[in-house]
């Protein structure tokens, strides 16, 4: 192996371990390598300048964006209170109106820290208050917030769309499956939860009740509607679809909802520019790690050793799942994609998986990753809502993640699965 591989690989390994941030992990990797093959430092700029210049990158922001303005315009809450009238009654029925809630706010924000933040904060007390286990509770919102990557919009398909070099537009729609596949498991365990602990029902809404809180929420279950019939129906593009968003979502919450004032907004672009900043830097820095993965054939021979020694399909997938899981357990998943993103690639060609396909094992794998301990980041938010150790949700949240790696089982083996509603080719 030479010497750029071992930067590539033992470097990048060893200062993961001593907990370096990821973005600048890659960028000191990348600079040994570029000294020790003797290339031009400034390869290391203008490869950062090339990996952040993708139309398609820009969505990332403005779905996050998007996503802070309703939280802050009170969208989310309209969106609990609609759920709380469908399913409210049902045995374990007000931890259901978190899956719910959070199951159309991932339609809104595509990412899953905002929606476990924006629908943790309103439900977990609520749970807590209700009789629920408070790390139960913590868990359930945690659990629902993966829901974010797999629903579209979603901001992991478009960083695997960019990666991968695939329809951002098809790729949302492979997520729809498993998406509602992990809802529904998270449901029934929100019933068997409430059923071992005798949570107390609440009543029925009333017709009344439904109907106004379907009118007050009206606003907030459009925004789906707009943006995703937007993409589908051929009137703008994914990243211009997330623009769209934030101007939905600034006017209903000046002017509809009026819960919005003109001096919230410098904090709320703010936090967005925060979390989109360690997204975008990740992805800026990993082009140049990017190029000198392929100039060395790292991703190419490893794919062909998989072949060589892996002789099944199923086994590789089986690998790569659990090879996968473990990494993102310990590893930011942006990171994952953006950095293995070549090698994967490699080895879904090699055994002939097709790519939109492929790319649903990967982001399925990538929403897992965010509820996982020990660093799944929607554990955190989870622990500064709930209050609650790291150990004491990480111990409740094992049987939705057991469901969670259920599902990926059906996604990595059953292509229809998560192919289902794909375009019939022309």
């Amino acid at each position: 192996m030479s010497e750029v591989a071992w930067f590539l690989t033992a470097g990048f390994a060893v200062l993961v371990v001593l907990g370096v941030p990821f973005a600048i992990t890659i960028a000191l990797v990348v600079t040994g390598a570029l000294i020790a093959a003797d290339i031009e430092p400034a390869f290391l700029a203008q490869s950062v300048i090339s990996g952040s210049q993708s139309f398609s990158l820009l969505a990332i922001p403005l779905f996050m964006l998007a996503g802070e303005i309703m939280t802050a315009g009170g969208l989310s809450q309209r969106l609990v209170d609609f759920a709380g009238t469908l399913v409210r009654h049902l045995r374990g029925g007000l931890a259901m109106v978190t899956v719910l809630a959070a199951l159309v706010f991932s339609a809104i924000s595509g990412s899953a820290p905002a929606t476990t933040a924006a629908i943790g904060a309103i439900m977990i007390p609520a749970m807590a208050a209700a009789g629920y286990d408070r790390a139960f509770a913590a868990s359930i919102a945690v659990s629902a917030g993966v829901l974010g990557p797999l629903i579209p919009p979603s901001i992991a398909f478009v960083i695997w769309g960019i990666v991968a070099e695939q329809s951002i537009g098809r790729l949302f729609l492979s997520g729809i499956v498993p998406g509602i596949m992990i809802a529904a498991g998270l449901l029934v365990i929100c019933w068997v939860h409430a059923w071992r602990r005798d949570v107390p029902r609440l009543p029925r809404a009333t017709l009344r009740e439904a109907a106004t809180a379907f009118a007050r929420g009206r606003w907030a279950l459009a925004s789906p509607l707009l943006v995703l019939g937007g993409i589908y129906g051929g009137v703008f593009t994914p990243t211009e679809a997330a623009a769209i968003s934030c101007v939905y979502a600034l006017l209903v919450g000046l002017f509809v909802e009026k819960q919005l004032t003109l001096r919230a907004l410098p904090g709320i672009f703010a936090s967005a520019m925060r979390t989109s900043a360690i997204v975008c830097a990740i992805i800026a820095v990993s082009a140049g790690f990017g190029i000198l993965v392929a100039q060395e054939q790292i991703a190419t021979r490893f794919a062909a050793w998989l072949g060589e020694n892996v002789g099944e399909k199923w086994m590789a997938l089986a690998a790569l799942n659990i090879a996968f899981f473990l990494m993102a357990a310990v590893m930011d998943e942006i990171a994952i994609m953006v950095i293995l993103g070549p090698m994967l690639i490699a080895i879904a060609t090699k055994f002939g998986v097709d790519p939109i396909h492929f790319g649903a094992i990967i982001v399925t794998n990538v929403a897992i990753g965010m509820a996982a301990p020990p660093i799944g980041y929607c554990l955190f938010i989870g622990m500064a809502i709930s209050g609650l150790s790291l150990q004491r949700i990480s111990r409740a949240i094992w049987p939705q993640i057991a469901w969670m790696l259920v599902v990926l089982f059906l996604t990595t083996y059953i292509p229809s699965f998560a192919l289902m509603f794909q375009p019939a080719a022309r």
